[in-house]
């Protein structure tokens, strides 16, 4: 297992594991990897993805955050396993900007 990032750098880099292994790598990316709609690519306002769809995404990611959070609790060793393998995918991912927020103790939601 390699080195662990201390603080807040390791809280940015499990928080961005968790995401992808969570939501990233489900439903979402056969979408992600599908063919663009020439009639509304690039237009706001059209929904492109279906309520069956956004539900097969939100019910994988509350799932595979059940898993991790248990594994936390109760397996934290393959917990480990599961976030190092979680930042195989996020090298190129920007940090997150809430933790500078919470940080300054202002909770708000951040755009």
């Amino acid at each position: 297992m390699t080195e662990q990032p201390k603080g807040n750098e390791r809280i940015a880099q499990e928080a961005k594991a968790i995401v992808a292994l969570a939501f990233r790598n489900g439903p979402i990316e056969n979408l992600h990897a599908g063919k663009r709609c020439p009639a509304c690519a690039g237009q706001e306002g059209f929904s492109r993805i279906t309520d069956d769809e956004m539900k097969v995404i939100m019910k994988n990611a509350v799932n595979q955050m059940a898993k991790l959070l248990w594994l936390r609790d109760n397996q934290p060793s393959q917990y480990g396993r599961e976030i190092e393998f979680g930042n195989r995918y996020i090298r190129e991912w920007d940090e997150p900007e809430l933790l500078d927020v919470v940080l300054k103790g202002n909770c708000q939601q951040v755009n």
